[in-house]
């Protein structure tokens, strides 16, 4: 508990620190008392006149880095289930078909519809087609009377790749001038952070916080194979098809108003694991920790490196997703 402790403290460290950063830096830098005060007015706690440097640090840029931290908690976590229940140390929603799902929704709105409701078309387009996704993942699964991992994650790919040609079709065959939004979208972006939707990310994270962490023996006794897990009193397939469900409406959550952010979700349980052990109680809340500072840091790159330009995040965590996979490729070779 002692470690626990200390790993969280020194993790929320670094988080505030990444928070205060993504604030005060960007095209222009902001000096770090203007960010205070700015933050202080937005947020009533001091008088005086709003300034432009005020609005961008409270209604763009303060957002934008807690939608960051927000969603890296929410993929971290996200990740930690599906490895679990797949059995699967590569397993991320990528894997399951749901930010394909998600893409493919946010491309059908951005090429044909147009935005129909407003600012929240590609949100609820994107949430729409994830949940789609995941509901044909598990009617698959089900239709097979069976939650065997190897059964998910085979069902998974197909819905993948079938949400990934429909992707590809819309952008193919819709309007060319919005092939550079589709484009930045599917590699991930925070630009649409607003505090109208913050409170739907922040429900997001609640869900898979709150369920992974009631279910939290469940999961570890699902680490020593269903057959001991289910003489241990665990409904083994009710868990695995509500865990993909939890995991599944979360994601839909995260990808509708961020894109498709990749290897988070993947690279996060791992470095976690590393630091506490496998057991959930521990698991959960240090890969939240660790997703929400990745996702910030990453944040923080993706605008300054290519300035006044903004690379999409998603490159910047794929870059460092790849780089991961080969380390652990070479330590699996190596042990």
């Amino acid at each position: 508990m002692a470690r626990l402790s200390l790993n969280l403290l020194l993790g929320a460290v670094v988080l505030i620190a990444l928070l205060l950063l993504s604030t005060a830096y960007g095209t222009t830098a902001i000096p770090a008392p203007d960010v205070v005060h700015a933050v202080l007015l937005g947020l009533g706690l001091t008088e005086g006149e709003a300034a432009p440097v005020h609005r961008i640090v409270f209604e763009l840029r303060l957002p934008r880095a807690l939608f960051a931290a927000v969603i890296g908690a929410g993929l971290g976590i996200v990740g930690v289930v599906l490895q679990t229940t797949t059995r699967n140390d590569l397993a991320d929603p990528f894997l399951f078909g749901l930010s394909s799902g998600a893409a493919a929704g946010a491309v059908f709105v951005i090429t044909v519809t147009g935005d129909i409701l407003g600012f929240w078309t590609l949100p609820v387009a994107a949430f729409t087609g994830g949940i789609i996704a995941s509901a044909i993942v598990l009617s698959l699964v089900h239709s097979l009377r069976t939650s065997a991992p190897e059964k998910l994650i085979l069902a998974g790919l197909a819905v993948s790749f079938l949400f990934a040609a429909i992707t590809n079709y819309l952008i193919f065959a819709g309007d060319s001038r919005a092939a550079h939004s589709v484009i930045f979208w599917m590699l991930g972006g925070l630009g649409l952070a607003r505090w109208d939707s913050f409170p739907l990310v922040c429900a997001g994270l609640l869900l898979i916080f709150a369920y992974t962490a009631y279910r939290a023996r469940w999961l570890d006794a699902l680490l020593t194979g269903d057959g001991t897990a289910a003489t241990l009193g665990v409904p083994v397939q009710r868990l695995r098809f509500s865990m993909f469900f939890i995991a599944a409406l979360a994601t839909a959550v995260f990808v509708s108003v961020a894109g498709v952010i990749g290897f988070v979700g993947l690279m996060v349980p791992h470095i976690a694991r590393g630091m506490v052990g496998p057991l959930h109680r521990n698991l959960i809340p240090t890969s939240a920790i660790i997703g929400a500072a990745l996702l910030t840091g990453s944040d923080i790159v993706s605008r300054v490196i290519l300035a006044p330009q903004e690379l999409p995040v998603g490159i910047v965590t794929t870059s460092i997703g790849a780089l991961f996979v080969f380390l652990l490729l070479y330590r699996t070779a190596k042990s």
